[in-house]
C-alpha cells in the first residue's frame, strides 16, 4: 500500500459511500472510466479486490470494508490539517465549506455572492442537499457549517438562528379555495396534497404545521422534487405544503397563489449549524457572523414575502 495516493483513497471512499462508480464520478467531477482506473490502482496496491459486482450493484469486500475505516481516518486527518492550515490564510485566503438544505438554493448562492464580495479570494466549496444528506455531512465532518430548518437534537452540535422561514399552503390561483379568507384547516387538509418525501425537512414543518397529526391529511402523491411539486400544483393535481422562499417568483407571476389559513404562514428560522467544539477556520467563522447579521435583510430582498 505505500504507493497508494490520497486521490485513491478519496475516490475508493466516495465509491463505497454512494455504492455506484457513476454517482462518485458525479461528485468528484470525474469521468466514470477516471474513477474505475483510480479503484483498480488501489486494488493493485492492495493486493486484493475491493468490490465485488451482481448484477447492477456494487458491494464492497471484506478488504475493501475494511479499507473503507482507514480510509475515513485518513481523510479526516488530511482535512484536519487542511483546516488547521487555513487558520494562518485568514479569512480572503480561506476556504469556505458549507451545505444547505434543498429549499435555500433558492437563494443561498446569492448570499455567498455578496459574502465574496466581501471578501474576495475565498474559495466556496456549497453543496445541496436533502435533509438525511446533509445530517450525514454533519456527522461525517464533510462541512464546517450546515444551514438548515431543523437543528438534529441526536448529535453534538451548536445552531443558532439567523433569518425567519415561512411556510404556506400553495394552491393554482384559480382553484375553489383562493381568495377565500381565513380557511379553517381541516377544510384545506380534505384536499388533494402533493407532499414532499417523509422525513424531509418540509415533511417534518408540515407535521408542525398541521398540529402533528396527519393521519386526516388527503395526500395524493409524495413527490421529492420541490420544482416538479410546484409545477403539479400549477397544473391542477392538488395543494401543497412549501417554503415561502421557493415560490417567491411564482407568487409574484401569479402563477401560484398561497392560500388564507388560519395559523399560516407557519414562521419558522433558519438556522447556521456546526459540530461543537469544531474549530471554525476564519472564514467559516466569518460567514458564520455574516448570516447571524445580515442574512435576514438579505434574503428578505432575494425571495421577497409577505403575508396576503
Amino acid at each position: 500500500m505505500k504507493h497508494a495516493t490520497f486521490r485513491q483513497l478519496k475516490v475508493f471512499e466516495s465509491v463505497a459511500r454512494h455504492l455506484s462508480y457513476s454517482r462518485a464520478a458525479e461528485e468528484l467531477y470525474l469521468t466514470q472510466p477516471a474513477v474505475s482506473i483510480q479503484v483498480r490502482k488501489l486494488e493493485e496496491h492492495a493486493g486484493h479486490p475491493l468490490f465485488e459486482q451482481f448484477g447492477k450493484k456494487v458491494y464492497l469486500t471484506p478488504a475493501g470494508t475494511e479499507l473503507l475505516h482507514i480510509s475515513r481516518s485518513i481523510i479526516l486527518q488530511f482535512e484536519a490539517a487542511e483546516a488547521a492550515m487555513a487558520q494562518f490564510s485568514g479569512v480572503s485566503g480561506g476556504k469556505l465549506n458549507v451545505g444547505v438544505i434543498s429549499a435555500g438554493d433558492y437563494f443561498f448562492p446569492r448570499l455567498l455572492v455578496d459574502f465574496v464580495g466581501r471578501h474576495p479570494g475565498v474559495q466556496l466549496n456549497f453543496t445541496v442537499h436533502n435533509r438525511d444528506g446533509l445530517l450525514a455531512h454533519i456527522a461525517e465532518n464533510r462541512t464546517d457549517l450546515a444551514v438548515m430548518v431543523r437543528p438534529p437534537q441526536d448529535l453534538d452540535i451548536v445552531h443558532e438562528a439567523f433569518a425567519p422561514h415561512p411556510y404556506v399552503i400553495v394552491a393554482p390561483p384559480g382553484h375553489p379555495l383562493a381568495g377565500r379568507p381565513r380557511l379553517e384547516l381541516g377544510e384545506v387538509m380534505r384536499q388533494p396534497f402533493l407532499v414532499r418525501e417523509r422525513g424531509s425537512d418540509t415533511w417534518k414543518s408540515m407535521q408542525e404545521g398541521f398540529g402533528g397529526d396527519l393521519s386526516g391529511l388527503n395526500i395524493a402523491m409524495e413527490i421529492r422534487s420541490t420544482e416538479t411539486i410546484k409545477q403539479a400544483v400549477m397544473a391542477g393535481m392538488g395543494l401543497s405544503f412549501l417554503s415561502a422562499h421557493t415560490i417567491s417568483r411564482e407568487l409574484a407571476s401569479g402563477s401560484l397563489c398561497a392560500l388564507d389559513v388560519q395559523g399560516f404562514p407557519l414562521m419558522l428560522h433558519w438556522y447556521v449549524v456546526h459540530r461543537q467544539g469544531k474549530r471554525l477556520p476564519p472564514v467559516a467563522q466569518a460567514f458564520k457572523e455574516f448570516l447571524i447579521s445580515d442574512g435576514a435583510p438579505l434574503i428578505r430582498r432575494i425571495v421577497p414575502f409577505g403575508e396576503g
